[in-house]
């Protein structure tokens, strides 16, 4: 129970951080599109700060719960930030919810509870299989970076560059999220020395600027309806994958329960686009068409 309460609590703190960074990053100028160039303009912003800090606070809180559970387990219930930034999107735009924004609500939260309850997730092995961890962190980061390039290419469909951002950046979260895992496991084994003598703590930091530079990316060039669900989406299949993959995590394997658990992935994925592209989520000013052929790459 401490973990799924760490862990919705994290959501909350991160969904609602997302609506305040969207709100800023737009007002970001774009000659600073995918440039570490954009956060020093949105360190500026008070608005964003505020969000930074929440999101901060989520992190903290998810790693908390990574840190007391599993990540199988751990990653669908982060997915339920997209609950939260709805509610907070809800109150500012005074929105109802009606049949969508309710049928979004009920498949997400829907499908997480039968993903859990079907797969009834279980840590394995506390050290990780080392060649599966860097086939599948390279697979993984490679589709991340392979996507942010196709974006930066991009130059006429708004909405497909801000999806593509958004799914590379909830890869490389996921991608972080496993090895914050491993780096909980380190300091709970040794300590301080073990985990500042381990490198899965500076690949986080490394990680954790990248996907920040990815999202603000995504938040500037267009609403936040177009990237949020992408990344929402994408981020607990990333942390799945590498709890499955190499860390050792177990899922029940029988045909009813994979089939619920396929059920319940599906679900949650309706239930992320329902909700992300709903009125009441805040649409921001984006891009025009002729400032995306205008604007230097």
């Amino acid at each position: 129970m401490t973990v799924i309460l760490l862990a919705l609590g994290a959501a909350c703190c991160l969904g609602s951080g997302f609506v305040l960074q969207q709100a800023a990053a737009q007002r970001a100028p774009m000659k600073d599109f995918l440039s570490l160039r954009l956060l020093l303009d949105l360190v500026r912003m008070p608005v964003w700060l505020a969000g930074i800090g929440l999101m901060v606070v989520g992190m903290a809180l998810g790693a908390l719960a990574l840190g007391m559970g599993d990540i199988t387990l751990v990653e669908p219930l982060l997915a339920t930030n997209l609950l939260f930034a709805m509610a907070l999107s809800r109150r500012l735009t005074r929105q109802r919810l009606g049949r969508t924004g309710w049928a979004g609500l009920w498949l997400l939260a829907g499908g997480v509870t039968a993903f859990i309850v079907a797969g009834q997730p279980q840590g394995g092995s506390r050290s990780p299989d080392h060649l599966w961890q860097w086939l599948i962190m390279g697979m993984v980061l490679g589709t991340a970076l392979l996507l942010a390039a196709v974006a930066k290419r991009e130059r006429t469909h708004v909405s497909l560059e801000a999806a593509l951002l958004g799914v590379a950046a909830g890869l490389v979260y996921g991608v972080q999220d496993a090895l914050t895992r491993i780096s909980g496991d380190h300091f709970e084994r040794g300590g301080w020395p073990a985990l500042v003598t381990s490198w899965q703590p500076y690949a986080i930091v490394v990680l954790g600027v990248l996907a920040l530079v990815m999202v603000q990316s995504a938040f500037e060039s267009a609403p936040l309806r177009l990237s949020l669900p992408a990344l929402t989406a994408a981020q607990p299949l990333a942390g799945i994958a590498c709890g499955v993959g190499f860390l050792g995590d177990r899922l029940q394997v029988t045909a009813g329960a994979l089939a619920w658990e396929v059920a319940g992935i599906m679900a949650v994925v309706a239930g992320i686009v329902l909700i992300g592209t709903h009125p009441a989520m805040p649409p921001g000013t984006g891009r025009t068409e002729d400032a995306v052929e205008m604007q230097p790459r």
